[in-house]
C-alpha cells in the first residue's frame, strides 16, 4: 500500500485497479501515511495557508427533486426564502469589512433568478467590491448562461457532479440527466471559468468502485476546485432513514484527490464539521486548503438545511470567522484572506 501511495504522490496518477486496491486494503497505518503525503504535496503548492471564502446562501427555492436534499421541491416542510439584492450586497459589505476577498453565492435551482437578475447582481457586487472574486453555485445552466455570468464578472463556478455512476446519479436525481451534468462541467471549463466539481461520500448503494470512478473522472476533468462531503440524511427526504457517510472515508478521499490533483483548491466542508466536531481540522490535515464560513443572515441560515445537524446556523458572521480562524490555527495552519485563486491563475 505504501508503495502505491508513494507512486501516487510522485506521479499524481494510479490506475483504477491500483486506486481500488488502496481503498479496499489500506490499514490505519497506511491511511495515516496517506494523509501525511497529502499534506506534504499540498504544502509544495500552497504552503501552510488555508483560504477563507464568505458563503452566502441566497435562495432555498429549487425546481429539482434530488432524493437526498432538504430543499428539494417536494419538501413541503421547507420554509422558503430569497434574499433581496440589497440583502446580498449587505452580506458582501459585511464580508469585505471582515476581510473576505471571495464571495460564494450558493442557491437552489431557482427560476426567479433569471440570467438578467444574476448578471445585475454580479455587476453590483463587482462594482462595490472590485478586488473580490465571485464564485457562483446555482446549478445546471446553458453554455450561453455561463458565458453571460463570466462576462458579468463571475470568476468561478461550483457544480458538484455528486457521483460519476450514471445509474446511481439518475436514481437519486429524478428528471435529471447525468449527461447534462457532465456537459455543464465541460462547458464551464471550456469558457474559462475556474470550475469546481465533487461528490458525496456514503450515498446508499455507493461502493469503492464508484469512488474510483469519481477519482478517475476528476483526474480527467482536472478541475480547479473539488468539493467532497459525507452524505447526511435530512428528515424530510426519501433518504431520511439512510445511514450517513463517514468522516473517516471522506478524509481518505480528500487525501487521494490531493495526490491526484496536487494544485486543486479543496474545501474542508461544513458537512465534515457537522458530522465530526473536529471535521474541518481533520479535513485540513488530510490535504484540504479552503474553508467557507457563512455570511448569510442568521434569520435564514436554519432554512438552508440540505441535511440535518448543520453547524453554525445561529452564529453571526464575525463570530463564524473568528471561530474558524482559531480552529485553522489550532490545526497548524495559517489563514490567507486573499482571493485564493488556483495557482495556475496567479500572474
Amino acid at each position: 500500500m505504501r508503495k502505491l501511495i508513494d507512486q501516487l504522490a510522485r506521479t499524481s496518477f494510479l490506475t483504477s485497479v491500483e486506486l481500488l486496491d488502496l481503498l479496499d486494503h489500506m490499514n490505519e497505518a497506511d491511511i495515516k501515511y496517506l494523509h501525511e503525503r497529502a499534506i506534504a504535496v499540498k504544502k509544495d503548492h500552497y504552503g501552510d495557508t488555508v483560504y477563507m471564502r464568505g458563503l452566502i446562501e441566497f435562495t432555498n427555492y429549487c425546481t429539482n427533486d434530488c432524493l437526498y436534499c432538504g430543499i428539494r421541491k417536494s419538501n413541503r416542510n421547507a420554509e422558503r426564502y430569497r434574499l433581496t439584492k440589497e440583502q446580498i450586497l449587505e452580506c458582501c459589505e459585511m464580508g469585505n469589512t471582515l476581510g473576505y476577498r471571495t464571495f460564494v453565492l450558493q442557491g437552489g435551482d431557482d427560476p426567479y433568478y433569471t440570467d438578467e437578475r444574476i448578471v445585475d447582481l454580479i455587476t453590483a457586487i463587482k462594482t462595490a467590491n472590485p478586488d473580490c472574486a465571485i464564485t457562483l453555485s446555482i446549478g445546471e445552466k446553458s453554455y450561453e448562461s455561463y458565458k453571460k455570468y463570466q462576462d458579468a464578472g463571475v470568476d468561478r463556478y461550483l457544480l458538484r457532479h455528486e457521483t460519476n455512476s450514471r445509474q446511481l446519479y439518475e436514481s437519486l436525481h429524478p428528471d435529471m440527466s447525468y449527461d447534462n451534468r457532465i456537459r455543464c462541467l465541460t462547458d464551464i471549463k471550456e469558457i474559462g471559468l475556474q470550475v469546481g466539481a465533487g461528490f458525496m461520500v456514503g450515498l446508499p448503494g455507493q461502493t469503492n468502485t464508484d469512488f474510483v470512478n469519481d477519482l478517475m473522472f476528476l483526474k480527467d476533468l482536472n478541475p480547479h476546485m473539488v468539493g467532497i462531503g459525507p452524505f447526511m440524511p435530512q428528515k424530510n427526504t426519501p433518504l431520511k432513514d439512510a445511514e450517513s457517510g463517514t468522516a473517516a472515508k471522506t478524509y481518505v478521499l480528500l487525501s487521494l484527490v490531493r495526490l491526484l490533483l496536487p494544485k486543486v483548491l479543496l474545501p474542508a466542508t461544513t458537512a465534515l464539521g457537522s458530522i465530526d466536531p473536529k471535521g474541518r481540522e481533520n479535513g485540513l490535515k488530510s490535504g484540504a486548503n479552503v474553508v467557507m464560513p457563512n455570511l448569510s443572515p442568521t434569520n435564514v441560515r436554519d432554512k438552508y438545511l440540505l441535511y440535518d445537524g448543520k453547524i453554525c446556523t445561529g452564529d453571526e458572521a464575525a463570530h463564524c470567522r473568528g471561530c474558524i480562524e482559531k480552529r485553522i490555527n489550532s490545526a497548524g495552519f495559517v489563514v490567507d484572506m486573499g482571493r485564493g485563486d488556483h495557482v495556475s491563475y496567479k500572474e
